[in-house]
């Protein structure tokens, strides 16, 4: 915001409480109340207003409170925001980020704990991605403002209490800047016997079922943090499968047509000679989000993924 004064924010709450979250605390009183916005409780307005200001040359970023509470603005982020620059031929690009908090794991209930990704991974002229680390928050945020297109930013809310190392103050000036490539897949831990994929939330999770793995002799996992789920980095996803011959999917979403099921499809046609074993997911269940109290018993945990590891290796 220092550096383009075309950088507006807008959200419910944002302001002087600084978000649910608090991740704008205190951006109001750095840059006042025509850049810190405080909306009505009106998602459509919201994202309808950012794609006027958009029009009109500034980068708006928008934040939806709680990931449920996004389904009012679907229909200005479906068939006006992904659709201007194919309506336009390209003419009119919309810089807009819309940042979402999203999954389970906080004690919250349904609108609260959801995981949307898949409505917007399948819609196309939209780029989705999510940061795993606070490093990975850091850099991947200004690249979404930075980009041309736009973006929805889902961000992990149970991984909004991780510690974790930042360039404080360092400022994306180029793309090169960043350690990784926007839209780029990393490899989060290398191993040999087995792929695990996985966005947000869920490395974490999969990172300490390879180490758990590991320990007890079981498999060498490799987990591949996807970053960005539209697009997808398939040639990393490629190269990894084909090293290790199995690869598990793993996401908080149900997985009936969730992301899992487009992973499975992709691998089973890019790496059929490679593959030892199907592919299998390992995700939420698809019934409506639980009540908190047994939302343990829906999310994924190391149990159930290390479950699915058995089940690739006994082929």
């Amino acid at each position: 915001m220092d550096h383009d004064p075309k950088v507006v924010l807008m959200g419910e709450d944002i302001g002087a409480l600084g978000g649910v979250f608090r991740v704008t605390d205190g951006l109001q009183k750095d840059f006042g109340e025509d850049r810190v916005i405080d909306t009505p409780l009106a998602e459509s307005g919201i994202v309808g207003t950012a794609i006027g200001l958009a029009m009109r040359g500034y980068r708006p970023v928008v934040e939806i409170q709680f990931d449920g509470f996004v389904f009012p603005a679907f229909d200005q982020i479906v068939t006006q925001l992904a659709k201007m620059g194919n309506r336009s031929a390209g003419r009119v690009r919309l810089p807009v980020v819309i940042r979402i908090p999203f999954g389970g794991g906080i004690g919250a209930v349904e609108h609260h704990s959801e995981s949307p990704e898949s409505y917007f991974v399948h819609t196309g002229g939209l780029r989705v991605v999510t940061p795993s680390t606070p490093e990975d928050a850091f850099w991947m945020v200004q690249q979404a403002v930075a980009c041309p297109d736009p973006v929805v930013f889902l961000e992990p809310k149970r991984r909004y209490w991780d510690k974790g190392e930042v360039p404080e103050g360092a400022v994306l000036r180029s793309p090169g800047d960043a350690p990784r490539p926007f839209g780029a897949a990393h490899v989060a831990r290398p191993g040999a016997d087995v792929t695990m994929l996985c966005y947000g939330p869920m490395v974490r999770t999969c990172l300490a079922a390879a180490e758990a793995a590991a320990a007890d002799g079981t498999a060498d996992i490799e987990v591949v943090d996807l970053r960005s789920l539209s697009p997808l980095d398939l040639p990393t996803v490629m190269a990894s499968v084909r090293r290790t011959g199995r690869a598990v999917v793993v996401h908080e979403a149900p997985t009936t047509l969730g992301l899992g099921a487009e992973l499975a499809a992709r691998v089973q046609e890019g790496c059929f000679y490679h593959l030892e074993a199907p592919v299998l997911r390992v995700g939420g269940f698809s019934a409506p989000y639980p009540a908190a109290k047994i939302e343990d018993e829906y999310l994924p945990d190391l149990d159930r993924v290390l479950d699915a590891v058995d089940r690739v290796l006994a082929h």
